[in-house]
């Protein structure tokens, strides 16, 4: 255990932008990072930006930071990087306002905090909360601000674009990792730029996917509502061992390895497919990549972590009828990417086929009504989703695979860095999105 002391010189104390630097920090390493003010008795857990604020740390405070943990020296290189700065690099820039589509009491938790940060060195952006959807009929609501902040069921094609181009807008903020419902070409015309969170937290998408990967194997969801009924009988719960069959994966990123890494644990064999192989996870042994149809033909599990691409060559409908013909039958399918992916129709004839033992979808073709919204009080008049719930081998999720307190707040981290770049003329690093 390292246990060091700080006082704290930033002009403004631990604000907003210095404990989310910290806070990001100490989520990237092994140890166990905590935070006391001297005098207080208060402690936070440095790996989460709301309790370090709560600390209420001012600039001449002494702070206590105690590390235990396997890395410990590199996780005090990392704290120290950022108690030691005045975080005062530039004059601050005028305020950015920003026009937040799709807002739920989920999102308020790290953005309200995030936005109070004004000052040098702080965030200096405001926001307007608007909790409907980005379409062309609510782009207007936009009006007056820099800046609008949408997620992956917002629509900006060339029609929103330029009516966010009339209101003043001239950045989008993507707090996702995916672009496909951005129009790139159109918004280089217009002359607006396009920033994104290229990862938040890779774990929580794939530990999702395995979960309701199993969930559909194991027949977990019919399960517990026979439970539910009183109904300790078996009939209709087999699943199958994943120990030792074939995991085939479509798409290596982070996403991709760290699902690569837990069907390891379960003691699978791995195969992968990637427009750009990394040929560093095959010369460590964690995979082996082949072709598509290769993964289709031989794998016992498919899971999809590839960025849906529109166009020649592209990735929409990877998944399509002729993909499944290649598949083995009762083989499992899990989608934690985009729901272009996979050929819904084609799916659905193929469950009435009984083509596959398990299939988990946290995303599919015609989830836009549903996604985030709670229509329980309605008729479920959705017919793809109707259609999809019949089958007992199917399970199906709100597009929630990135729903974590971890991965929230790097959404809300990354995305005010962003706004922050922008609006003092920064650079944007890989966040940035060009057609």
């Amino acid at each position: 255990m390292r246990e060091l002391s700080y006082v704290v010189n930033i002009p403004y104390g631990l604000h907003a932008r210095p404990a989310a630097q910290i806070a990001q920090c100490c989520s990237g390493v092994k140890s166990t990072v905590m935070l006391q003010k001297e005098g207080t008795g208060k402690t936070a857990d440095a790996s989460k930006v709301l309790q370090i604020l709560s600390l209420g740390v001012t600039q001449g405070d002494v702070l206590r930071v105690t590390i235990e943990g396997a890395d410990e020296e590199e996780a005090a290189k990392c704290i120290g990087s950022f108690l030691s700065s005045t975080f005062d690099e530039k004059k601050s820039a005028a305020i950015l306002k920003i026009a937040f589509f799709s807002m739920k009491d989920y999102d308020y938790t790290f953005f309200n905090e995030l936005l109070k940060d004004k000052g040098t060195g702080g965030y200096n952006c405001e926001g307007k909360y608007i909790h409907t959807r980005l379409v062309p009929e609510t782009a207007q609501l936009a009006n007056g601000c820099g800046a609008v902040c949408i997620f992956v069921n917002d629509e900006c094609g060339r029609r929103v674009l330029e009516i966010l181009h009339d209101c003043g807008v001239r950045l989008v903020l993507l707090r996702c990792a995916g672009f496909n419902n951005v129009d790139l070409k159109a918004a280089a015309e217009l002359g607006i730029t396009v920033l994104r969170v290229p990862a938040y937290s890779p774990y929580a998408v794939a530990e999702h996917a395995m979960a309701i990967l199993q969930e559909a194997n194991r027949r977990l969801h019919k399960a517990y509502a026979k439970v539910r009924e009183n109904n300790f009988g078996l009939s209709g719960l087999m699943g199958m061992d994943l120990h030792n069959k074939t995991a085939g994966i479509l798409g290596t990123g982070k996403i991709g390895v760290c699902f690569a890494r837990i069907c390891k644990g379960y003691g699978m064999n791995i195969i992968a497919w990637d427009a750009f192989p990394n040929q560093s996870l095959a010369d460590e042994g964690l995979l082996t990549y082949v072709s598509k149809e290769d993964v289709f033909r031989k794998a016992d599990l498919i899971s999809i972590h590839a960025p849906l691409i529109m166009g020649p060559n592209g990735t929409w409908h990877l998944i399509d009828e002729r993909a499944i013909h290649m598949m083995k039958d009762d083989v499992m399918l899990v989608n934690s990417a985009r729901g272009g992916l996979i050929d819904t129709e084609a799916l659905i004839g193929a469950l009435r086929r009984g083509k596959f033992h398990a299939v988990a979808l946290d995303v599919y073709e015609g989830e836009d009504p549903n996604v985030f919204n709670d229509r329980s009080s309605e008729a479920m008049s959705d017919d793809v989703t109707a259609r999809l719930m019949m089958f007992p081998q199917v399970v199906l999720t709100s597009h929630q695979a990135f729903f974590t307190r971890e991965a929230m707040q790097a959404i809300a981290i990354t995305t005010m860095e962003n706004a922050r770049n922008f609006n003092e003329r920064l650079p944007y690093g890989n966040a940035e999105v060009k057609a």
